[in-house]
């Protein structure tokens, strides 16, 4: 049993709108789960308990990347160029670039060596208080890969301290073998890949991209059937481009969220609302393409979406391995509040995932994913970047050090 006292403590129990803040707080960690958590006050005496000295520090729930794409080989820094000389990402992609050129750099990869990059990429989130991560296939379209991708995302989770969940995205792209036959691909995921890999255990939930350059709403909802069929809830891409009217068909599925949203409309927004869809946005993504259409705050806050943040890292749209960034970006690029801001990578992100019940907030019951922070105002996690203030980050109850603090 753990006992940390002189902390700051942030619950941002999921019905109130701010940080939830105890000024003077303390917590107790029993295994993997909290305790009890509230004023030092009304705490109750562990005498057998391991006590831990926060020093003031702030305390809040570990944080959560709840759209990530960290399984994929090769690089895209050419694409980067080719934009900023003025091609467009949808011109990339139909030239053979963009999702294809990961595809056939990732398909060529070993285990071994997409194992060694995500271990990488992940350890980074880690290193800045990151204790649940969502990782997405996508970069396989084809039954092999795509299974490759997903046990790598398994043995992310297993060989680090971090909870990961999953997620098939093998409607991401049509691949080379059905060019021009979109269909016929959608066909194959339907019939051998999603059931192939859902009973192999390897999938957590369903996504896909509905967009212009990419699968169409009948399409998707294919898709979204066949997951349904197998007890599996859903995810999208959606309104990053073009509207599809992607998000009202995730509301109509009630897809755990639908994600980007630029090109969101106010039917979208009241679908999301009432099927309890979270919207995730992905600033990282909004900047890197140098996008100009912000999605729709203010609808979602008018309609009362959940707004989680997530880095969508990836090689093509969003290379960006910094979750506390994504937090200022979220701020200055989408005028998010900080509280916002925290509780879109809590939890929000938490609700992205399905895991309410599990993490996000900081009250008994809930697994012990924790992060110490050397601030004082939880706004300091929105307001700075470049400096990470993480003191030590918990999860599942065990103490984790970061080496820069050892």
């Amino acid at each position: 049993m753990q006992r940390i006292e002189n902390i700051q403590l942030v619950t941002l129990a999921a019905e109130q709108s701010d940080y939830g803040l105890i000024e003077d707080a303390v917590v107790i960690i029993n295994g993997r789960h909290i305790e009890w958590a509230g004023p030092a006050f009304d705490a109750p005496t562990t005498p057998m308990a391991e006590v831990i000295d926060g020093r003031g520090g702030l305390l809040t729930p570990g944080l959560i990347d709840c759209h990530t794409h960290l399984v994929w080989a090769g690089s895209r820094a050419n694409e980067f160029a080719q934009r900023l000389h003025g091609a467009t990402y949808a011109e990339i992609a139909e030239a053979g670039g963009g999702i294809a050129a990961t595809v056939r750099a990732t398909r060529e990869a070993s285990y071994d060596e997409l194992l060694t990059l995500a271990l990488k990429r992940a350890k980074a989130l880690i290193a800045q208080g990151v204790t649940t991560l969502e990782i997405k296939s996508g970069y396989g379209l084809d039954l092999t890969t795509e299974r490759k991708q997903l046990q790598v995302a398994r043995a992310v989770g297993e060989q680090l301290p971090v909870r990961v969940k999953t997620t098939l995205l093998a409607a991401h792209a049509i691949p080379p073998e059905y060019k021009d036959n979109a269909d016929g691909y959608i066909d194959e995921i339907v019939e051998n890949i999603l059931p192939t890999l859902a009973n192999e255990g390897l999938v957590d939930a369903v996504d896909a991209f509905c967009e212009s350059i990419g699968f169409s709403p009948a399409q998707t909802q294919r898709v979204f059937e066949a997951a349904q069929s197998l007890g599996l809830p859903v995810k999208l891409h959606a309104e990053q481009i073009t509207n599809q009217q992607g998000a009202r068909l995730a509301a109509q599925f009630k897809a755990l969220s639908a994600d980007h949203l630029e090109q969101l409309d106010e039917e979208g927004v009241k679908a999301m609302a009432a099927s309890g869809t979270v919207a995730v946005l992905l600033p990282g993504a909004f900047y890197f393409l140098r996008d100009d259409q912000v999605p729709p705050i203010e609808r979602l806050r008018a309609h009362c979406v959940p707004m989680a943040i997530a880095t969508d890292a990836n090689p093509g749209s969003s290379p960006i391995h910094n979750l506390q960034l994504m937090l200022q970006m979220a701020a200055t690029l989408f005028r998010l509040t900080p509280e916002e801001c925290l509780r879109g990578v809590t939890v929000n992100a938490a609700k992205a995932l399905g895991m309410s019940n599990q993490i996000g907030e900081l009250k008994a019951g809930m697994y012990a994913d924790l992060a110490l922070w050397d601030i004082q105002d939880a706004a300091e996690l929105t307001y700075q970047f470049g400096v990470n203030p993480l003191i030590k980050r918990w999860y599942d109850g065990v103490v984790h050090v970061p080496a820069y603090r050892q």
